[in-house]
């Protein structure tokens, strides 16, 4: 994938223009070389795996004679898609007409287009985002009585999702369902699909799914595809799903010549259904498989590169290899501890402008990674005291503005007449009298007669019903539909958005609605220009109109493909979100237990190895100079929470940072932060040094809080005096998989029989104990840090577990808390 400025992540490229292999190292020449039947490339950070794809395919073409329309590369973004076609035709000299490249779910969607009519739609189908599905979701469980209160609605849509990534269909899923939770989901699955099928919609999901289906069920469709694709490619293997597995499998099936590139050490998507085994266990599905591991890193130093290795050398379950520095070397890691979250943004900040003054540097070289997007909030407000422009990733997207979603929802109302979301987000939109009474109305009648809400709205009969203000008022909304319906044919998509803007008077409605008229207004003309420059990519596709292509491209676009090259502003975002790209200087903010790693980790060693993973992603984002910092507090859900260093930096010898303090934290922290000043120490936590996990990093009180739990691999609340006897048995200080001896000094509350049953039976007046774990019915399970009062009205304050919860207190009459059960 691209970077956020000039690459340094390939072999120099030389003679490359004349000779394509010429500049390759023998791992890449290897890879490329390969022609037929199954390869699987190892492909480390940094180490040209790009370019091996690239200068492979055009080998295939150039040398082999293949013709591209027999090529299916796929790619992690719609970005990386484009810039591979572009590097193949620079190779090539012309553009490889008819190859196929984008991500999974785009191609799902082309060849569910081809075939729409086999799962009951038309190929104008609409793509529902997360909060179409879930309106949909909401009117299913309406249609049987299961109310938002009592099952969260989202929760459901999750379920179904993981359902369809793990291929199993509403029927199995019913006969799997054993607890009430799992039965209310095998309700609403059945009938989803229905619901989409009558929208003429399709959600995120079912562009991965429904092809596997039309694949697994239709033979002739499936030789057809095996026939024309004779050679796949497949890229970031390693956050491939199950039901993406299976698409490759069947695609691959008939030829074998399956070549897939991925690093089982960034594998940092388990949490929405990546299974690292696709990519562990890839000879098993593809006997006789070539293997070669690309271990030359052309991206960072040598001092960034010693950090990653020795990390993620922690993990057990991986295949095993070293990154190899091709650079000279650079600056040491520093490892900085900052007093709280707004002393580590001032250094931050400060650290930024200071390089910029010293090495002449621009703002797009530097970027702040964080474990989750509230973080961002201190580094935020950091930057704009000091006026630097920063983009942040990941936070709202473009399209989900308010302004844009509406104008989105009136363009697939044209596209296709069915989608009843869409018609319920605007014809109400700018006001025009059509409440949502009128509007149950329809959609009453509409269900009765069997028709689109649309249809419906046309029906003289259904508008007679409605009260004389909304009579009028629909017809005239119907009429403005189907004007721009008939002229969508014909025009560009931007011409369109002119025509809808002028026609419903969006901008009165944008100046009604607050002072922001004009940011928002601007917004709106960026989705105009957008517009403008949309073209249909191979010559069009089947059913795929310009309108039909502009609005698949918005779906679909990710937050990394919207990042400017060339804006010179820090970049802010999550590790996760950073993924594929580099950076001259880059920050790992939040090395702290508890947020990095999540302090559920701690219970999995799966997860565990998966956000070590994470970390090991984000070092090797850094080309040049990489920073880690971490807070003795941190502002979480209003509250300062005391924090200790991440069990990640346990154990790494100090000869791999420059270990310092800022000031403030030299100044004012606690004893226990004072081994980072002098650069010396095991960092192993032995006790009676002054190093990370001694018993002088706090008080009894001062560790009374939610990251207990992780420095404990689990357990929080001892009662009793000082005991630090936990701390030499944490999780970090050893190996993955490892049990864990606990201390027998745990309070009853926590003690379970066999079978996982509390000591005492879930009912009224059931003891709660400090460190108990509990479940809330809307914010999940948690542990519980503290307690106050008694009976009914006394209160309780938990630790969840979704870090975007944090601590809550609660009434304990009115929480109805429940035991954890394990």
């Amino acid at each position: 994938m691209q970077p956020s400025h000039p690459s340094t992540s390939a072999a120099p490229m030389g003679a490359a223009a004349r000779d394509p292999l010429a500049g390759l190292n023998p791992a890449q020449r290897e890879a490329v070389l390969h022609f037929e039947g199954p390869a699987l490339v190892l492909a480390g950070a940094g180490s040209g795996k790009t370019r091996v794809l690239t200068t492979r395919i055009a080998r295939l073409v150039e040398h082999h004679r293949v013709d591209p329309m027999q090529i299916l590369a796929v790619t992690f973004t719609n970005k990386a898609a484009g810039e591979m076609r572009e590097r193949i035709t620079r190779l090539l000299g012309y553009e490889p007409k008819g190859m196929w490249a984008g991500t999974f779910h785009a191609i799902g969607a082309r060849l569910l287009r081809a075939h729409a009519h086999l799962m009951g739609r038309t190929p104008n189908f609409t793509i529902y985002d997360e909060d179409d599905a879930l309106n949909t979701v909401k009117r299913v469980m309406e249609k049987h009585g299961i109310q938002p209160k009592e099952v969260a609605p989202k929760s459901i849509l999750s379920a179904i999702s993981d359902a369809k990534n793990a291929l199993v269909s509403p029927r199995e899923y019913g006969e799997l369902a054993m607890d009430p939770f799992t039965k209310t989901v095998a309700k609403v699955y059945p009938d989803l699909e229905p619901a989409l099928r009558q929208a003429n919609a399709v959600t995120f999901d079912d562009l991965l799914t429904l092809p596997v289906e039309i694949l697994r069920a239709h033979p002739h469709v499936l030789a057809g595809y095996q026939h024309r694709f004779r050679f796949l490619l497949v890229d970031e293997y390693q956050d491939t799903n199950h039901v993406q597995f299976e698409f490759v499998r069947l695609l691959g099936g008939q030829t074998g010549n399956v070549m897939v590139v991925g690093d089982d050490d960034q594998s940092i998507y388990g949490w929405r259904g990546a299974d690292i085994r696709n990519i562990l266990d890839f000879e098993k599905t593809w006997p006789g498989a070539a293997v070669v591991r690309l271990e030359e890193n052309y991206r960072s130093t040598p001092n960034v590169l010693e950090l990653a290795n020795v990390v993620i050398a922690e993990n057990a379950g991986r295949r095993g290899k070293t990154l190899r520095a091709t650079r000279p070397a650079g600056e040491r890691v520093s490892l900085v501890g900052a007093l709280d979250d707004r002393d580590e943004a001032d250094f931050v900040v400060d650290e930024i402008a200071a390089r910029r003054a010293g090495e002449n540097r621009v703002l797009r070289h530097f970027a702040i990674l964080y474990r989750t997007n509230a973080q961002s909030r201190s580094l935020e407000e950091a930057l704009r005291r000091r006026a630097y422009p920063y983009r942040l990733v990941g936070s709202v997207r473009f399209y989900d503005r308010r302004e844009i979603r509406d104008l989105m929802a009136y363009l697939k109302l044209i596209a296709n007449p069915a989608d009843g979301e869409a018609f319920r987000r605007v014809v109400n939109v700018p006001k025009r009298g059509i409440g949502d009474t009128s509007v149950d109305q329809i959609a009453a009648r509409a269900g009765a007669m069997g028709i689109p809400l649309l249809e419906a709205a046309r029906s003289a009969e259904v508008r007679e019903s409605l009260r004389p203000a909304a009579r009028t008022a629909l017809a005239e909304f119907v009429n403005v539909i189907d004007k721009l319906r008939a002229a969508a044919p014909n025009v560009g998509v931007d011409e369109l958005l002119r025509e809808l803007v002028d026609a419903i008077k969006y901008g009165d409605h944008l100046k009604a609605e607050g002072p922001d008229w004009q940011e928002r207004g601007e917004n709106v003309r960026s989705l105009i220009d957008g517009a403008a420059e949309t073209v249909i990519e191979d010559g069009g596709e089947v059913g795929l109109t310009p309108l039909d292509h502009f609005l698949q491209k918005a779906t679909l676009v990710a937050g990394v493909d919207a990042l400017d090259p060339n804006a010179d502003a820090v970049t802010l975002m999550t590790m996760h979100n950073a993924k594929g790209l580099e950076f001259p200087v880059v920050f790992i903010t939040g090395l702290e237990d508890g947020l990095f790693p999540l302090a559920r980790a701690y219970d999995d060693p799966k997860q565990l190895e998966e956000e070590r993973r994470l970390f090991y992603v984000g070092i090797t984002r850094a080309e040049e100079k990489l920073y880690i910092t971490h807070a003795e507090q941190r502002l979480r859900n209003g509250e300062k929470m005391q924090s200790r260093p991440s069990g990640f930096l346990d154990g790494l010898a100090p000869g791999l940072f420059d270990k310092k303090l800022t000031l403030k934290a030299r100044s004012s922290g606690r004893a226990f932060m004072s081994g980072l000043g002098g650069g010396g120490g095991s960092g192993r936590g032995e006790r009676g040094d002054r190093s990370w996990g001694s018993s002088s990093w706090g008080s009894r009180s001062e560790r009374s809080t939610g990251n207990d739990r992780a420095a404990r691999g689990g357990q929080t609340g001892f009662e009793g005096g000082d005991d630090f006897s936990w701390i030499d048995n944490k999780p970090s200080n050893r190996r993955p998989g490892t049990p864990v001896n606990l201390p027998t000094s745990m309070p009853a509350s926590m003690k379970r029989r066999p079978g996982g049953v509390p000591e005492q039976e879930v009912g009224e007046g059931v003891a709660l104990g400090k460190g108990m774990r509990v479940r809330h019915e809307k914010f999940g399970t948690g542990t519980i840090a503290e307690l106050a009062g008694s009976g009914p009205d006394a209160k309780v304050r938990i630790d969840f577990d979704d870090e975007e919860i944090g601590r809550k207190t609660l009434v304990v009459g009115k929480a109805k808390l429940e035991p954890e059960i394990e």
